[in-house]
């Protein structure tokens, strides 16, 4: 699987920017998560090699343009002239050619040759004395990008805080805050949440404007006017809000650990919280843009510029976030490719209500086009008079024993059976006796055969005359079938069997005669 490709800004050169890039980069273990692309110059970064001793470290130069070599620390040079550091100090040069490195890194972005954006740290005096037109990263990224809007949200660990207005003056933030604004953001964030962070329900606090959240509207109006009514819209778009909240006590009692995120009104309301808790390991990430973006939590640090003390933890942190939700983000979007649109609950119900009313008249017109069916004479139990549907006809009853029967309910319904069988055989009288004879070898049981057994055993016995009647009866009841089945072969013999009592005696004069003999 291909790497992805990160592209790093160089940031300004006179303060830590370039140390932390080179403390996170020269950890070997990065080119095996990503591929490195530096936008800047090779011998800024050479220079700055000296100041953290990394000599071993080595860059693959490529041009603008150029396709990233995998397992490489990628170095594209921004531009060709010799530019003088003054380490700690702000110089329109280094405005100038971090305003540079900046533009070279969006357009890679845009043209595919990078996947996400880490940017070191800038100054905001130095860039605006090289003309830069906005008055931060956010606010370059989102016109060049078309994303106007977008989400400030600083991250750590499980902590992230997302802010409603940025770099704005105190005394605008009450006018820039309204109902839809928050809704806004507070949509924004879920998104991100979803797709950058992987959460699938994630649930977000919103702290209030005023203080103590205008303490039940006696500090302002703010939160009963503008904050409450936007977060009941956002519960109906299916968005977890909860709040608004005491900015004070949110923080203090550890509140923010229930919650996957925390919304602030304004930059130093979140902020200050945020870097007491986290500081020198947050990372701000930009939601909402099309790209992941992401930056250390800290600025150019002048007074520690050159020293080899900056400590490279954010960078590293904004590093692997980047590689993290530009993962996240593809998995999302792949898994959503064809799902159905979002829509608020409000509109889920109007269109549930149209269904409902078109499938009520599908059936009216169904029943007015349907055939008459003929009407039984059965009354309907509900009191509204004949049926109209017609009944399907009732199966054959059950023939055969039910699994419950015994034995004794076997005999008694044996001769219910029998008559209920001879009628569908109807088999001719003439076939009994064929019936007969194939079933006498295999059950034994004629009375015929018994004189034949007599004949055979008495003379080996010499059995006096008066036992032959003996073992007949001693015979008889040990080859009887059950009497389920006696009554049909009593029916089907009888014609033929029909052997009277005085046999008997003939079977014994002719005994006689052998014993004369």
């Amino acid at each position: 699987m291909e790497k992805i490709k990160i592209g790093i800004s160089i940031g300004d050169i006179n303060g830590i920017g370039p140390e932390v890039l080179l403390k996170t980069l020269g950890d070997s273990r990065i080119t095996e998560l990503c591929t490195p692309v530096i936008f800047g110059s090779a011998k800024i970064l050479a220079y700055h090699k000296n100041i953290v001793k990394l000599r071993s470290f080595q860059f693959h130069t490529i041009e603008e343009g150029e396709q990233p070599e995998e397992g490489q620390i990628n170095v594209v040079n921004c531009w060709s002239d010799n530019v003088r550091i003054n380490l700690g100090n702000i110089s329109e040069e280094a405005g100038k050619y971090a305003y540079i490195a900046l533009e070279k890194a969006v357009q890679a972005l845009k043209d595919g040759y990078v996947d996400a954006l880490v940017t070191a740290p800038i100054n905001k005096e130095a860039m605006q004395l090289a003309n830069f037109p906005h008055t931060g990263h956010t606010e370059y990224l989102a016109e060049q990008l078309g994303s106007k809007e977008n989400l400030m949200m600083l991250v750590h660990e499980n902590l992230r805080v997302g802010l409603v207005t940025n770099h704005l003056p105190i005394r605008q933030v009450a006018d820039a805050i309204n109902s839809q604004t928050v809704l806004r953001k507070l949509q924004l964030m879920h998104h991100s949440l979803r797709a950058d962070f992987g959460l699938d329900r994630p649930k977000i606090a919103v702290l209030g404007l005023n203080p103590h959240a205008s303490d039940g509207g006696n500090i302002g109006t703010e939160e009963q006017e503008v904050i409450l009514p936007a977060i009941e819209k956002a519960k109906k778009e299916g968005i977890m809000a909860i709040g608004p909240y005491p900015a004070d006590g949110f923080f203090g009692s550890q509140n923010y650990k229930n919650f996957d995120a925390i919304l602030a009104m304004y930059h130093d309301q979140g902020l200050v919280a945020f870097k007491a808790l986290s500081f020198g390991q947050g990372v701000n990430f930009t939601a909402g843009m099309p790209f992941v973006r992401t930056s250390p939590d800290h600025g150019t640090a002048f007074n520690l510029a050159g020293k080899n003390v900056a400590d490279a933890d954010s960078f590293r942190r904004a590093l692997y976030l980047a590689i993290d939700a530009h993962r996240n983000r593809a998995n999302y979007e792949d898994m959503h490719a064809n799902e159905m649109p979002s829509i608020s609950l409000e509109q889920y119900e109007k269109e549930e209500e149209q269904e409902r009313r078109k499938y009520r008249k599908q059936r009216q017109q169904e029943r007015k086009d349907a055939p008459k069916q003929e009407e039984t004479n059965e009354e309907d139990p509900k009191g509204k008079g004949k049926r109209s549907s017609k009944r399907p006809p009732r199966g054959p009853k059950r023939k055969g024993p039910r699994p419950t029967d015994t034995v004794e309910n076997k005999e008694a319904e044996a001769p219910k059976n029998e008559q209920k069988q001879e009628p569908q055989k109807q088999e001719p009288k003439a076939e009994a006796p064929k019936n007969e004879q194939k079933q006498e070898p295999k059950k034994q049981e004629p009375k015929a055969e018994a004189p034949k057994n007599v004949q055979k055993q008495e003379p080996k016995k010499q059995e006096p005359k008066a036992e032959a009647p003996k073992n007949e009866q001693k015979q008889e009841p040990k080859k009887q079938e059950p009497k389920a089945e006696a009554p049909k072969n009593v029916q089907k013999q009888e014609p033929k069997k029909q052997e009277p009592k005085a046999e008997a005696p003939k079977n014994v004069q002719k005994q006689e005669e052998l014993n004369k003999d």
